[in-house]
C-alpha cells in the first residue's frame, strides 16, 4: 500500500463517518414529516363534519329569517292598516265630537248667566 492508497481509505473513511452524521438529521426530519402527515389527515378528518354542520346550521338559520322576514311584512301590514283605521276613527267621529263638545260648552255658558270666555269683568 503506498500513501496515497492510504489517504485515500482515510478520506472514503471521513465520507463514511459523515453520511452517517448527516443520515440521523434526516431521519429524524422524516420522522417529523410522518407526524406533521398524521395531524393534517387528522386535522382534514375533524373539519369535514364540522363544515357539514356549520352548512345546516347556515340552512336552517336562513330557513328561519325567511320566517321572520315573512312575520315582520305582516307586522307592517297590521301597522298599516291600524294605522287608516285610525285615521277613519278620527275623521268619522273626531268632527262630530268635537263639534258636540263646542254644542255643550255653548249650552253650559249659556245656563249659567257668564260670558263664554270665563269670569266676567268686575265693576268699580
Amino acid at each position: 500500500m503506498s500513501g496515497g492508497d492510504i489517504a485515500g481509505l482515510i478520506a472514503a473513511g471521513v465520507f463514511a463517518v459523515l453520511v452517517a452524521l448527516l443520515a440521523v438529521p434526516i431521519w429524524k426530519l422524516g420522522k417529523v414529516f410522518d407526524e406533521l402527515r398524521g395531524a393534517v389527515r387528522a386535522v382534514s378528518d375533524g373539519t369535514t363534519p364540522l363544515i357539514d354542520e356549520v352548512t345546516s346550521t347556515v340552512s336552517t338559520t336562513h330557513e328561519q329569517l325567511r320566517k321572520v322576514d315573512g312575520i315582520s311584512s305582516n307586522v307592517s301590514d297590521a301597522s298599516a292598516n291600524v294605522s287608516a283605521l285610525t285615521a277613519l276613527t278620527a275623521a268619522t267621529l273626531g268632527r262630530p265630537l268635537i263639534k258636540i263638545a263646542a254644542f255643550s260648552y255653548g249650552v253650559r255658558s249659556a245656563l249659567s248667566n257668564r260670558p263664554v270666555g270665563g269670569r266676567g269683568r268686575r265693576s268699580r
